[in-house]
């Protein structure tokens, strides 16, 4: 646990404290940023409050008192629900504003895992419990420059893989020999584990229509083939095979021995320049010195879709945070699914991904951008113009 980090931020934001709570192992933030093992067997409530200075308090359970001993400070036990609340007291005593991993209205879901009755509870005792989420992103999401290092890594080899796979798919319809998107698929795992690179699932490898589901993944029971006229889109990701290193996630669209409709080309131009319009104005924000979250990104993108007539196609938010997990934990850019007001923070990670959807195909375009102190830039190759495959 990075204490003196941890209360330095506290104090940084007017904070009293940090809470942190768990029953059962649903707040697995907690574990990580407190360096416990995910592996600890917890079947009571345990609390560990870090003040903005001084040294931290544990209350555990009796018959699980020595769950909280990696960490430093005093325990107190408890057995009854009594205990338990008189136990809180005295471990808040003097702390009036205390973050803790919840969001107002759950608008950011992702960090809200203390229950509606914990709240009750604590602002019964007059406390005032704020979000911990730039908290979060501050001990989640910001990378290390090994974590940097290791998405570019990862980088270098996702495009030269993928763009061997359009050559790939391109060589075996002109050939005769023919493909699908799951052969793909296959074929793409291959490339990756010869790389030494792993993923979560996926790859995505989708034709016409199967394009405009964003979710979509091709199996080896339900799959279509790849042909020529085909549209294709390919949504690739991955990290190096190895502990505590960043991915890297990216969709690239084409159209198979023919030049793009009309309508596609539209639909394109329109991708391409919402994608352009949140990357610039992230950089514009960096450059500048001023925050930015995560939802004023989102806006950049959707305004430039919206005003081309195309909002209601547009339905996911345009980017996720990337870490060590492909969605990370860090601010998102949506001011869609959610109404996300955490900050993008320097040295963090996360993609750009505008699409629009119709009825017989799809189009999404993502890269990734890595913040730094004063400045955010795309991590990889950007696609400008659909592929001829």
């Amino acid at each position: 646990m990075q204490l003196d980090a941890i209360q330095k931020a506290l104090r940084e934001a007017q904070l009293d404290g940090w809470l942190f709570y768990d029953h059962h192992h649903r707040d697995l933030i907690a574990y990580r940023i407190l360096g416990l093992s995910e592996g600890l067997h917890i079947t009571r409530r345990w609390f560990y409050f870090v003040p903005a200075t001084g040294e931290p308090r544990k209350l555990v359970h009796r018959i699980e008192s020595l769950r909280l001993d990696p960490l430093p400070g005093k325990a107190q036990l408890y057995s009854s629900w009594q205990e338990l609340e008189d136990g809180l007291r005295k471990m808040l005593n003097g702390a009036e504003r205390i973050a803790m991993q919840y969001s107002p209205r759950n608008a950011i879901m992702y960090v809200s895992m203390v229950d509606a009755g914990t709240i009750e509870v604590l602002r019964e005792m007059g406390k005032t419990i704020v979000s911990s989420a730039d908290l979060v992103s501050r001990f989640e999401a910001v990378l290390t420059p090994e974590q940097e290092k290791s998405h570019y890594e990862a980088q270098g080899k996702i495009d030269a893989i993928l763009d061997a796979g359009f050559r790939e798919i391109g060589n075996r319809i002109r050939s005769g020999a023919g493909t699908t998107e799951y052969a793909m698929v296959e074929w793409f795992q291959r490339a990756m584990a010869d790389a030494g690179l792993v993923w979560e699932h996926g790859p995505n490898v989708s034709v016409n229509a199967n394009s405009a589901n964003s979710h979509y993944e091709p199996t080896a029971e339900a799959h279509a083939p790849i042909r020529s006229g085909d549209f294709l889109l390919i949504d690739i990701w991955a990290r190096p095979n190895r502990e505590d290193v960043t991915f890297y996630d990216i969709t690239w669209t084409g159209v198979v021995d023919r030049e793009p409709t009309a309508q596609e080309q539209a639909v394109f131009t329109t991708v391409r320049n919402a994608r352009d319009a949140a990357i610039a104005k992230v950089k514009q924000a960096f450059a500048a010195g001023k925050p930015i979250a995560g939802w004023e990104a989102d806006d950049a993108a959707r305004a430039v879709i919206r005003d081309a007539g195309y909002a209601e196609h547009f339905t996911h938010r345009t980017g996720h945070n990337i870490g060590t997990e492909l969605h990370g934990s860090g601010a998102h850019l949506d001011n869609l699914e959610t109404h996300d007001e955490r900050l993008l923070l320097p040295h963090t990670c996360f993609s750009v991904e505008p699409g629009i959807y119709l009825k017989d195909f799809g189009i999404r375009s993502e890269v990734n951008m890595m913040t730094g102190d004063r400045e955010a830039k795309i991590t990889g190759r950007v696609q400008t113009e659909l592929v001829r495959v």
